[in-house]
């Protein structure tokens, strides 16, 4: 609590003065930039630009959203169509978010943006409903305390801050890591609970290149800095796995550190992670065949494959394997005669075997056909 109450009351001062030493050089589009007020643009702190990755028409949920500028950016990517949502537990930020949040709706023609206040690492409980029923019945004894926990697991069902399955894409920018270290692993369970299935997470933080000392953890100055709450880049990586995401990568990485302490270099980097490998595995004799470059691979389920080998996967690998981040890496075969999904038995997806071509064509395929006349790509063949 320390850690938080020290992110907190520097934050709340980074909204009414900026402070330089919070924010990473990030070159923004500037077409964005034009709607936003630049009181907005000064106080809001940042590493890097999660809303690059973001389409129209999606539903975005900001981690950390600060005085709202990735909300006001991504508002304008979305369109009319979509919807943003901030959460952030600094009043004082959410003020100026708030304030500005109609100046930005007039000068881009559409209202699409909410803040919330809450901790992004727990995002079921909405810290403003919790106030309003805390000041109707407050804590004045254990039992009222107890009556009040009690209270908030009741709100986080009935009145969650942000639903479950609810978010296309969440974003996050240079705040993942002011999370007091115990709490990061419900952070990222967080995260993945209010994604949609098929949904993703981009997140801009502040990663070490070794692990951060303790006495550089027990320095509130550092760690309100994004210093000593930073993960290391394998660990960071990790704790996306660890919480259930799949297609894990890297789309930005600072080869410049921003800062170095003690040797220790702290950069930048950006994250993409996928939900949608949950689910039941079933057979309609579908194959693939990794393209290559590399030798061989190793997915998020274990399955290792050799480039230019036929595999036998079930339907839900076989769908992930045609969508980003994996399109382009692999041909997907779909079998001569279609199993409707009905009809498909059970798949054990532990194993990963070889596909014979007659499982895809069918057993009894015995087709004779005459050479193509022109080549796929229009030259003539030999």
């Amino acid at each position: 609590m320390k850690t938080e109450a020290a992110v907190k009351d520097r934050y709340a001062n980074a909204a009414k003065a900026q402070e330089p030493a919070l924010c990473c050089p990030v070159d923004y589009d500037p077409q964005y930039l034009k709607a936003i007020p630049a009181e907005v643009i000064e106080r809001d702190y940042g590493c890097g630009d999660p809303s690059r990755y973001v389409r129209s028409g999606e539903t975005v949920l900001d981690l950390g959203s600060g005085t709202g500028k990735i909300c006001f950016i991504a508002s304008q990517v979305v369109g009319p169509e979509g919807k943003v949502i901030g959460v952030d537990m600094t009043d004082d930020m959410l003020e100026v978010a708030r304030r500005y949040a109609p100046v930005v709706a007039q000068n881009i023609g559409h209202a699409n943006v909410e803040f919330r206040k809450g901790r992004i690492q727990d995002l079921a409980l909405d810290l403003e409903v919790l106030d309003a029923e805390l000041k109707k019945r407050p804590i004045t004894d254990a039992a009222s305390f107890l009556a009040a926990d009690e209270l908030a697991e009741e709100l986080r069902l009935r009145r969650p801050l942000v639903a479950s399955d609810s978010i296309d894409v969440v974003v996050s920018n240079c705040v993942l890591n002011l999370v007091e270290a115990g709490a990061k692993p419900q952070l990222f369970r967080e995260i993945f609970r209010v994604l949609k299935l098929g949904g993703r997470a981009v997140i801009s933080d502040i990663v070490s290149d070794e692990d951060v000392p303790l006495h550089l953890q027990n320095d509130p100055e550092l760690w309100s800095g994004c210093i000593s709450g930073a993960l290391t880049e394998e660990a960071f990586m990790q704790a996306f796995e660890d919480a259930g995401f799949y297609g894990i990568e890297v789309v930005k990485f600072d080869i410049q550190p921003w800062r170095t302490v003690e040797g220790i270099e702290f950069r930048s980097v950006t994250i993409q992670a996928f939900k949608g490998k949950q689910g039941l595995c079933f057979e309609r004799n579908q194959a693939v065949i990794y393209r290559g470059p590399f030798k061989e691979v190793l997915d998020d389920d274990g399955h290792r494959m050799i480039r230019g080998v036929r595999y036998a996967v079930c339907d839900k690998t076989y769908n992930l394997y045609r969508r980003a981040p994996y399109a382009g890496f692999f041909e997907c075969i779909e079998p001569l005669n279609e199993i409707p999904l009905t009809d498909a038995q059970a798949y054990d997806c532990a194993r990963t075997i070889r596909r014979h071509p007659k499982e895809t064509k069918g057993q009894n395929y015995q087709a004779t056909t005459a050479e193509r006349s022109q080549c796929v790509d229009g030259g003539s063949c030999c």
